[in-house]
Protein backbone atom coordinates (compact mmCIF):
# COMPACT_ATOMS: atom_id res chain seq x y z
CA UNK A 1 0.00 0.00 0.00
CA UNK A 2 3.06 2.58 0.90
CA UNK A 3 4.46 1.78 -2.37
CA UNK A 4 1.46 2.42 -4.53
CA UNK A 5 0.81 5.73 -2.61
CA UNK A 6 4.91 6.66 -3.18
CA UNK A 7 4.10 5.92 -6.78
CA UNK A 8 1.02 7.96 -7.16
CA UNK A 9 2.92 11.14 -5.40
CA UNK A 10 5.59 10.66 -7.43
CA UNK A 11 3.45 10.54 -11.06
CA UNK A 12 1.41 13.58 -9.77
CA UNK A 13 4.89 15.41 -8.85
CA UNK A 14 6.17 14.76 -12.44
CA UNK A 15 3.17 15.56 -13.96
CA UNK A 16 3.28 18.90 -12.88
CA UNK A 17 6.53 19.59 -14.95
CA UNK A 18 4.83 17.77 -17.59
CA UNK A 19 4.01 20.40 -21.20
CA UNK A 20 1.21 21.45 -21.30
CA UNK A 21 0.33 24.70 -23.47
CA UNK A 22 -2.70 25.36 -25.73
CA UNK A 23 -2.22 24.11 -29.32
CA UNK A 24 -4.45 27.22 -31.03
CA UNK A 25 -1.10 29.36 -29.22
CA UNK A 26 1.00 27.56 -30.02
CA UNK A 27 2.32 28.71 -33.12
CA UNK A 28 2.79 32.38 -30.72
CA UNK A 29 5.25 30.02 -28.01
CA UNK A 30 9.00 30.41 -28.47
CA UNK A 31 10.11 26.99 -29.46
CA UNK A 32 12.33 24.60 -26.62
CA UNK A 33 15.68 22.90 -27.74
CA UNK A 34 17.44 20.40 -26.37
CA UNK A 35 17.62 20.41 -22.55
CA UNK A 36 13.58 20.99 -22.41
CA UNK A 37 13.83 17.64 -24.87
CA UNK A 38 15.73 15.85 -22.40
CA UNK A 39 13.65 16.69 -19.57
CA UNK A 40 10.99 15.86 -21.31
CA UNK A 41 12.03 12.76 -22.09
CA UNK A 42 13.07 11.99 -18.88
CA UNK A 43 9.52 12.41 -17.35
CA UNK A 44 7.39 11.00 -20.87
CA UNK A 45 6.38 8.18 -19.01
CA UNK A 46 4.83 9.98 -16.55
CA UNK A 47 3.21 12.93 -18.81
CA UNK A 48 2.03 9.78 -20.63
CA UNK A 49 -0.03 8.60 -17.59
CA UNK A 50 -1.31 12.04 -17.35
CA UNK A 51 -2.35 12.38 -20.88
CA UNK A 52 -4.60 9.58 -20.64
CA UNK A 53 -6.97 11.85 -18.24
CA UNK A 54 -5.73 14.90 -19.24
CA UNK A 55 -5.71 16.13 -23.01
CA UNK A 56 -4.17 19.54 -22.39
CA UNK A 57 -0.70 17.89 -21.30
CA UNK A 58 1.20 16.04 -23.76
CA UNK A 59 4.55 13.73 -23.49
CA UNK A 60 6.02 15.67 -26.63
CA UNK A 61 6.53 19.15 -27.30
CA UNK A 62 4.88 20.51 -30.16
CA UNK A 63 6.20 23.64 -30.34
CA UNK A 64 10.00 22.45 -30.50
CA UNK A 65 13.03 23.51 -32.01
CA UNK A 66 13.60 20.73 -34.26
CA UNK A 67 16.51 18.09 -33.91
CA UNK A 68 18.04 19.31 -31.20
CA UNK A 69 14.84 19.05 -29.24
CA UNK A 70 14.16 15.15 -30.45
CA UNK A 71 18.41 14.44 -29.48
CA UNK A 72 17.13 15.55 -26.43
CA UNK A 73 13.91 13.68 -25.98
CA UNK A 74 15.23 10.42 -26.88
CA UNK A 75 18.67 11.20 -24.72
CA UNK A 76 16.20 11.71 -21.87
CA UNK A 77 14.38 8.88 -21.82
CA UNK A 78 17.31 6.46 -23.14
CA UNK A 79 18.99 7.74 -19.48
CA UNK A 80 16.04 7.50 -17.67
CA UNK A 81 13.95 4.55 -18.90
CA UNK A 82 16.51 2.10 -19.76
CA UNK A 83 17.53 2.34 -23.45
CA UNK A 84 18.84 -0.84 -23.91
CA UNK A 85 21.47 -0.74 -21.14
CA UNK A 86 18.89 -3.81 -19.28
CA UNK A 87 19.79 -6.13 -22.06
CA UNK A 88 23.41 -5.83 -20.88
CA UNK A 89 23.44 -4.26 -17.56
CA UNK A 90 22.97 -6.56 -14.98
CA UNK A 91 22.79 -6.05 -10.75
CA UNK A 92 25.49 -8.15 -8.84
CA UNK A 93 22.22 -10.22 -7.45
CA UNK A 94 21.49 -11.21 -11.56
CA UNK A 95 25.02 -11.80 -12.24
CA UNK A 96 25.56 -13.98 -8.89
CA UNK A 97 22.42 -16.00 -9.90
CA UNK A 98 23.59 -16.27 -13.73
CA UNK A 99 27.07 -17.22 -12.12
CA UNK A 100 25.78 -19.86 -10.03
CA UNK A 101 23.80 -21.33 -13.16
CA UNK A 102 26.72 -21.78 -14.85
CA UNK A 103 28.33 -23.64 -12.20
CA UNK A 104 25.71 -25.85 -12.21
CA UNK A 105 25.60 -26.41 -15.61
CA UNK A 106 29.48 -27.10 -15.88
CA UNK A 107 29.19 -29.72 -13.02
CA UNK A 108 26.39 -31.37 -14.62
CA UNK A 109 28.32 -31.64 -17.92
CA UNK A 110 31.24 -33.05 -16.43
CA UNK A 111 28.49 -35.89 -14.76
CA UNK A 112 27.59 -36.53 -17.60
CA UNK A 113 30.72 -37.23 -19.68
CA UNK A 114 31.93 -38.80 -16.80
CA UNK A 115 29.20 -41.37 -16.83
CA UNK A 116 29.42 -41.97 -20.83
CA UNK A 117 32.79 -42.86 -21.00
CA UNK A 118 32.19 -45.51 -18.12
CA UNK A 119 29.24 -46.47 -20.69
CA UNK A 120 31.33 -46.20 -23.66
CA UNK A 121 34.16 -48.43 -21.90
CA UNK A 122 35.54 -51.71 -22.90
CA UNK A 123 35.81 -54.16 -20.46
CA UNK A 124 38.88 -53.60 -20.30
CA UNK A 125 38.39 -50.30 -19.40
CA UNK A 126 40.24 -48.70 -22.58
CA UNK A 127 38.25 -46.75 -25.22
CA UNK A 128 40.58 -45.08 -27.97
CA UNK A 129 40.80 -41.78 -28.28
CA UNK A 130 38.57 -42.08 -31.58
CA UNK A 131 35.84 -44.14 -30.34
CA UNK A 132 35.48 -41.43 -27.67
CA UNK A 133 35.44 -38.42 -30.07
CA UNK A 134 32.56 -40.39 -31.96
CA UNK A 135 30.78 -41.27 -29.28
CA UNK A 136 30.33 -36.90 -28.01
CA UNK A 137 29.48 -36.12 -31.72
CA UNK A 138 27.09 -38.53 -31.56
CA UNK A 139 25.81 -37.57 -27.82
CA UNK A 140 26.10 -33.60 -28.91
CA UNK A 141 23.79 -34.51 -32.28
CA UNK A 142 20.98 -36.29 -31.00
CA UNK A 143 20.67 -33.58 -27.60
CA UNK A 144 20.90 -30.53 -30.23
CA UNK A 145 18.38 -32.59 -32.02
CA UNK A 146 15.88 -33.40 -29.21
CA UNK A 147 16.65 -29.90 -27.82
CA UNK A 148 15.28 -28.07 -31.19
CA UNK A 149 12.30 -30.48 -31.06
CA UNK A 150 11.31 -29.49 -27.73
CA UNK A 151 11.75 -26.20 -28.24
CA UNK A 152 9.77 -25.89 -31.68
CA UNK A 153 6.93 -27.77 -29.85
CA UNK A 154 4.02 -25.93 -29.08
Amino acid sequence: MRYILLAVVAVLLFAGCADSVDYTLAKEVEPVGFLYGFWHGMIAGFAFIVSLFDDSVSVYAAYNSGGWYDFGFILGIMLTWGGGCKMKCQTPAAKKKKKEWDDVGEKVEIKIMHKLKEWAEDDDGSVSRQEWEDIGDKVEKKLKRKIREWAEKE
